[in-house]
């Protein structure tokens, strides 16, 4: 390849809106590996639902633009499709609960037929890349950014479950990337508005924050996404998805595969690397993708003037160019199913849920509500669906105990309308606050979710799921026996 085809391979944009020609033409004339495609890029109906003939087209297009010239490798279709807040494509797509639930419920082989299913239903469409699963260890309260995306507060179990859902996604032909390395469950920052700063030694970093990367690396998955956070350990002051300290912990832990940066369109690196110059010094650091930069011409531009100047080594650009395109290669090779359907995940995605739901306070058996119920708090969709769920459970809605929704930044109840019922939507954690005497952990707002609640309401299910972090003074693992 020359300068500017190496420059445009290690480079996968977003763009705004709908103009998919426009971008297509971009990656036909920078070379580009492909494309990420964002929440504003995916077609919609008119009542809302994606427009999954549309979608599919898009994807079709942007792949064809990346292979333009004769190449023979595919290029990267990519979106970030977690489960829970993290879903760029929504009905008729299955809606999964947060990946916290993998953790609540305990199951490897379950987190496994997820991932599957989830990228089973992306691959259907023409994506062959999601930027998950988030291998990161949540802290608890004080973690603003990751929280229920973290499938565990346990590093050893964020590491099984972890690669679990993401083998399950390479069964299904995509391309899973572990982030965010060394971790972003530990830092009170958000990285998307400013640089978090996380103190930890190298050695306390290892025996927590690192393992379920080190166990992604010792399962073979293809690429790591590193990010936007500052380790005094190894470089001070310095963003890992630029510091050649971080890369250089990586690839000792054993890692052959694509390094993917964090979006270099985030707060924590944008500002301090104004018109996109973070893009050169990534690649120089050990970054062989670069994920999102703020310009895409500017980042391409800023890439082949480093290597001009000699700011660069060629030879690095060479290798990170080489191992996105062997990435891809392979990705062809082992090939891909044709996918399933929209929503052919929905009852698996409703199983993850009721495995999951955990009682905190409250009977472990037999109905924890009366025949009729109120319901406050979440947003006017998680009510209705709640009544939904509730009526075919048998349970009515007007009179009778006091449900309370709680979000991830809900109040646990109204002062003067205390709740008989608390349940928390998101993390678990706003039960710590609440005395309702009865508290569930209920990790998702999908319908399946909510049918997993009602059932367990009613008593016609028991709450088989347990603590995978602390919330007050409950341990993890806690939950009916």
């Amino acid at each position: 390849m020359t300068l500017e085809q190496q420059a445009g391979q290690v480079l996968l944009p977003f763009y705004r809106g709908l103009d998919h020609e426009a971008q297509a033409a971009v990656i036909e004339r920078l070379h580009l590996a492909g494309s990420i495609i964002m929440g504003d890029n995916v077609p919609g109906m008119p009542d809302g639902r994606v427009d999954t003939t549309a979608m599919h087209g898009v994807a079709s297009r942007l792949q064809a633009a990346a292979r333009a010239g004769g190449r023979s490798w595919p290029g990267l279709i990519g979106v970030d499709q977690e489960g829970g807040v993290v879903a760029r494509l929504r009905a008729p797509l299955t809606e999964w609960p947060a990946p916290m639930s993998y953790g609540a419920a305990g199951s490897g082989p379950l987190a496994a037929e997820a991932g599957q299913a989830m990228a089973s239903e992306l691959a259907a469409l023409g994506f062959n890349t999601d930027f998950a699963p988030t291998s990161d260890v949540t802290m608890g309260p004080a973690d603003p950014t990751i929280g229920a995306r973290s499938m565990s507060g346990d590093a050893d179990a964020a590491s099984g479950f972890g690669v679990a859902f993401a083998q399950g996604m390479l069964a299904a032909g995509l391309l899973p990337a572990a982030k965010h390395f060394p971790g972003h469950g530990s830092v009170s920052v958000d990285s998307h508005a400013r640089l978090p700063v996380q103190g930890a030694s190298l050695d306390q970093l290892r025996a927590k924050d690192l393992k379920p990367f080190q166990a992604a690396i010792d399962a073979g998955l293809p690429m790591v996404m590193t990010g936007h956070i500052a380790v005094p350990a190894l470089e001070p002051g310095v963003p890992a998805s630029v510091s050649k300290a971080a890369y250089a912990e990586l690839r000792r832990m054993g890692f052959q595969g694509v390094a993917v940066t964090d979006a270099l369109n985030m707060g924590a690196v944008k500002g301090r690397y104004p018109n996109d110059s973070a893009a050169p010094l990534a690649l120089a650091a050990g970054a062989d993708l670069l994920l999102m930069p703020a310009n895409v011409d500017a980042a391409h531009a800023a890439i082949t003037a480093a290597v001009r100047r000699g700011a660069l080594p060629p030879e690095r650009l060479a290798e990170a160019a080489q191992r996105v395109v062997t990435m891809m290669t392979w990705r062809a090779r082992t090939g891909a199913g044709p996918g399933t359907a929209p929503g052919s995940g929905s009852g698996l995605s409703r199983e993850v849920s009721a495995a999951a739901i955990t009682v905190l306070a409250g009977p472990c058996q037999g109905p924890i509500v009366p025949a009729s119920v109120r319901v406050t708090g979440g947003s006017a969709q998680d009510r209705a669906r709640f009544i939904a769920s509730a009526r075919d459970a048998g349970i009515s809605i007007g009179a009778g105990p006091l449900v309370s929704l709680i979000g991830a930044s809900a109040s646990p109840g109204a002062p003067h309308t205390p709740a008989d019922v608390a349940v928390a939507l998101d993390a678990p954690w706003p039960l710590a606050e609440s005395t309702a005497p009865a508290r569930i952990a209920l990790y998702g707002r999908s319908q399946g979710a909510f049918d997993a609640l009602a059932a367990v309401l009613a008593g016609h299910a028991r709450a088989p799921g347990k603590l995978p972090v602390a919330v007050g003074s409950q341990h993890p693992g806690t939950g009916c026996a």
